[in-house]
């Protein structure tokens, strides 16, 4: 008999102590995420040098527009949005990170400072949510790492012509997440959020790289998962139905799957049925404050958005909600008001069956 059959078993990473805290949350109500980042930066009008501040001052590439640099030129601006939300009603912020890797810094030049990026980004959550809980006490207020689906995609060619080239590997994109949920793990993150899905397969590499990293550490967080769906074909820009999605990365026993992005509220209910049925799991629900309108802007008002995630939550959809593009404080305080008298869903017990997928589910 070998060595290795009769090793013993490594023991299970240890839970994050945000654990408990986190399931009577989910227990005890619905719980609410924040709004949009982005579009509540753009109301500061910040300019190239405001991007740059003094550090920056003499870079040779434009840097206007990268949001997560904020966090080390401008962390008030960021701090005030996070403490802004958590104003509002807001049980978890994600951190100013959702590009704070070295595939998405590329665009920049700046991938050396990826880690202090990111390191930067949850520093100026979790003043925003020390604060909150200051002024309230006996509330928890909790950090979310923001680990966005990269500029990247896995699954497809960027170049019609060549079908089979990929600008990017797995292994290059494991490397990137990796790096990432590092940074956000040490600098004291209690959740992790992978976000705005649209290529199954990055997502894939991250939930990998996030395990190599729980196994490594002997430690695991709560995961949290959400994927777009892209229009009215139900499916994400790689091809997969919501159940198929669930299906693909269930074995990474997410704390919550939900859907963000894309869409406006009203025209995810199908999809979010679909993932409130066979979820074993928390299911949320951020939507966009509608589509665009043909000046980039959002339209949907905060009483919009509310009475939609408010018909959610009264048909047991939803355990979280919040806004993704266009949604603002405003909006998060009347969906936090909307859901604050309605139970939580109860995660489904489907059947023991095996479930697989490729672009559609296949259960036998």
């Amino acid at each position: 008999m070998s060595d290795l059959a009769t090793a013993p078993a490594s023991p299970p990473p240890a839970e994050h102590p945000s654990f408990p805290a986190l399931r009577e949350l989910f227990a005890r109500r619905i719980a609410v995420l924040d709004g949009a980042m982005g579009s509540m930066v753009q109301t500061y009008g910040l300019s190239e040098a405001d991007f740059r501040g003094e550090r920056f001052k003499d870079f040779p590439h434009d840097l206007k527009g990268n949001n997560d640099l904020l966090c080390l030129t401008k962390p008030s601006v960021v701090e005030e949005i996070h403490a802004a939300y958590f104003a509002a009603g807001a049980d978890i912020v994600e951190t100013n990170s959702f590009s704070a890797t070295t595939i998405g810094m590329a665009d920049y030049h700046l991938e050396e400072i990826v880690t202090e990026l990111n390191h930067a980004a949850v520093a100026c959550a979790r003043r925003a949510a020390r604060a909150a809980e200051a002024a309230t006490p006996g509330r928890r207020c909790f950090v979310a790492g923001a680990i966005g689906p990269l500029n990247r995609t896995l699954s497809m060619s960027p170049d019609v012509n060549r079908p089979d080239y990929r600008a990017v590997t797995w292994s290059q994109v494991v490397t990137a997440y990796t790096q990432q949920v590092e940074a956000l793990i040490d600098a004291g993150a209690d959740v992790l959020l992978v976000e705005t899905i649209f290529d199954t397969l990055n997502a894939k590499a991250a939930l990998y790289a996030i395990d190599e990293v729980f196994e490594r550490r002997a430690l695991r967080l709560p995961v949290m998962v959400s994927v777009t769906i892209t229009d009215a074909s139900g499916r994400t820009l790689s091809g997969q139905t919501t159940e198929a999605f669930y299906n693909s990365i269930r074995h990474a026993r997410p704390f919550s799957v939900g859907i963000n992005c894309a869409l406006g509220g009203r025209a995810m209910r199908p999809y979010i049925e679909e993932l409130a049925r066979i979820a074993e799991c928390h299911v949320t629900c951020y939507p966009n404050a509608g589509l665009p309108n043909a000046f980039g802007g959002y339209d949907e008002t905060p009483a919009d958005m509310a009475a939609i995630l408010r018909e959610f939550a009264s048909a047991n959809l939803v355990n979280l909600v919040g806004g993704c593009c266009g949604s603002t404080p405003t909006h998060i305080q009347a969906i936090a008001e909307a859901v604050r008298d309605l139970s939580p869903r109860v995660p489904a017990t489907p059947p023991v069956a095996l479930r697989l997928s490729g672009l559609e589910p296949l259960t036998a």
